[in-house]
C-alpha cells in the first residue's frame, strides 16, 4: 500500500509541474526512440538481406574458376568436372548441377544498346538459382542441344533495350548474331555486375561455341562456374568437402597445391551475415544509448532542483514522523515514473517513425522492433531512473528537519 501511495504522489508531482516534467522526460524519450530506431534499422536491414539470400536458395554451392590466396591461375573448370559432379553414384547429395560460361558483350536493339554480362546456361540454372520468369519462358534442353539463338533478359536489360515495349519475339544483336527474346526475368532487386537483373541468358552451347569461343582444358570445354543444389541444408559442409575432393583429384592437384577453384557456400554466407548484422545492431544501439545516458543526467539534475524546491516540504514530513526510507522512496519512485513514462512515449515515437518509413516508396526495408529491443529499452530507461534518481533521493533524506523547516 505504501508503494502505491508513493506512486500516486509521484504522479501528482509530475502533473503539477507539466512543463518541467516534459522537459525532464525529453532526454529519455529521445534516447529510447534513438535506441529502438537504430536497432530497428539494423534488424530490418538484416532481415531484408537474409531474405534476398534465401530467395536464391540456402542449399546452394557455387564453384568458381580460379583459386584464392595464390592458387593456380587460368580457368581449369570444365564440362568434364560438371559431368563428374552430376554423377549420382559419386555425389548422391547433389540434386542439380548447372554449369555456366559467360562474358561481357554489347546488346543492341534498334538505336538502343547496353553493355552487359551474357551468360550461357542450361535450364537447371533457373531452378538452382530460383529465377522467376515474369514474361515468356526460360531456356529448354532442346534449345541448348540445337544451339538455338534465343535469349532471356534480366529486368534491367529489358528496360534498357525496350523501355515499356514488350520484348517477347523481338530480335536483338549480341556480337554479330541475332537472338530472339523468349523471356524476361522478374526483378530480383540486386545491383551491380553479378545481379540477374543486369544479365542476359543464352544456351550454354551457344555461349561456349558461337559467342565467346570457350577454350578447352584437357580436351574439354571450360566453364566459368558450376552451380550446385544440395539435397539437404544439413549436408552443406559435407557436400562442399566432397566436391572439393572430386575437383582436386580431377585437376591432379598435390596435397601441397592450393585449389585452382573457389567454392562459395550460401549457408556459410548467412552465418557470416548474422554475426556481422548482430555486431552492427549492437553498435547502432550503443550509439543511441548515449542519448539515454544524457537523459538520465537530465533526470538527476531536475530531481536535485526538485529536492531544493521542496526542502520545506521534506522538513515538514520529517517533523511529522516520516522516516528516511519514506523520503527516499518518494523521490526515487518519482524519478522511476518519469523515466518509465518517457520510455513509453519514446517507444510510441519509434513505432510512428517505423510506420512512416514503411510508407516511403522505394525504401529498401522496414524497421523491425524485436521484443528483445523493446524490453531492453524499457529496462535501461528504468535503470537510468533508479541510478540517476538515487543520489537526489539520498540527498533529500540527509536534510536536517529543523534546518529544512527554516529554509526559504
Amino acid at each position: 500500500m505504501k508503494l502505491l501511495r508513493y506512486f500516486w504522489v509521484a504522479f501528482e508531482s509530475i502533473f503539477a509541474n507539466k512543463l518541467r516534467s516534459t522537459l525532464t522526460m525529453l532526454g529519455i524519450i529521445i534516447g529510447v526512440a534513438a535506441v529502438l530506431i537504430t536497432m530497428g534499422i539494423g534488424a530490418g536491414a538484416s532481415a531484408s538481406i537474409t531474405a534476398d539470400i534465401q530467395s536464391q536458395g540456402v542449399n546452394k554451392l557455387t564453384v568458381n574458376a580460379g583459386g584464392s590466396g595464390g592458387g593456380q591461375g587460368g580457368n581449369t573448370l570444365t564440362m568434364g568436372d560438371v559431368e563428374a559432379l552430376a554423377d549420382p553414384h559419386l555425389h548422391p547429395e547433389l540434386v542439380m548441377v548447372a554449369p555456366q560460361y559467360g562474358s561481357q558483350a554489347t546488346l543492341v536493339f534498334g538505336s538502343n544498346s547496353s553493355q552487359n554480362q551474357v551468360v550461357g546456361v542450361t535450364p537447371l540454372y533457373a531452378l538452382v538459382n530460383n529465377l522467376e520468369v515474369v514474361n515468356g519462358r526460360f531456356l529448354t534442353e532442346e534449345e541448348v542441344d540445337r544451339w538455338d539463338k534465343v535469349v532471356v533478359l534480366g529486368s534491367t536489360v529489358a528496360t534498357d533495350l525496350f523501355g515499356q515495349a514488350d520484348p517477347l519475339g523481338q530480335q536483338i544483336r549480341i556480337g554479330s548474331d541475332l537472338f530472339t527474346v523468349i523471356g524476361v526475368l522478374k526483378a530480383s532487386g540486386g545491383q551491380g555486375f553479378g545481379s540477374n537483373d543486369s544479365q542476359a541468358f543464352v544456351p550454354l552451347t551457344v555461349a561456349q561455341g558461337r559467342l565467346f569461343s570457350a577454350p578447352r582444358h584437357r580436351g574439354s570445354l571450360t566453364v566459368t562456374a558450376i552451380h550446385l543444389q544440395v539435397s539437404d541444408a544439413g549436408l552443406m559442409n559435407q557436400a562442399q568437402r566432397r566436391v572439393e575432393e572430386t575437383l582436386r583429384l580431377r585437376h591432379g592437384l598435390k596435397a601441397s597445391d592450393r585449389n585452382d577453384f573457389t567454392i562459395f557456400n550460401q549457408a556459410s554466407l548467412l552465418d557470416t551475415l548474422g554475426s556481422i548484422t548482430a555486431t552492427l545492431t549492437v553498435f547502432l544501439g550503443s550509439i543511441g544509448a548515449v542519448s539515454l545516458l544524457v537523459g538520465g543526467i537530465g533526470i538527476m539534475n531536475i530531481m536535485l532542483v526538485s529536492v531544493t524546491e521542496r526542502t520545506k516540504e521534506i522538513g515538514l514530513r520529517k517533523a511529522l514522523g516520516a522516516h528516511d526510507s519514506d523520503i527516499l522512496l518518494q523521490f526515487l519512485i518519482e524519478a522511476l515514473v518519469l523515466c518509465f513514462l518517457g520510455g513509453l512515449i519514446g517507444m510510441g515515437l519509434s513505432f510512428g517513425v517505423g510506420a512512416i518509413v514503411a510508407r516511403i516508396p522505394g525504401f529498401g526495408f522496414q524497421l523491425i522492433f524485436t521484443n528483445f529491443a523493446l524490453v531492453l529499452a524499457l529496462s535501461v530507461c528504468t535503470a537510468c531512473g533508479f541510478i540517476f534518481g538515487l543520489y537526489p533521493a539520498l540527498r533529500a533524506t540527509r536534510l536536517d528537519p529543523i534546518e529544512a523547516l527554516r529554509y526559504e
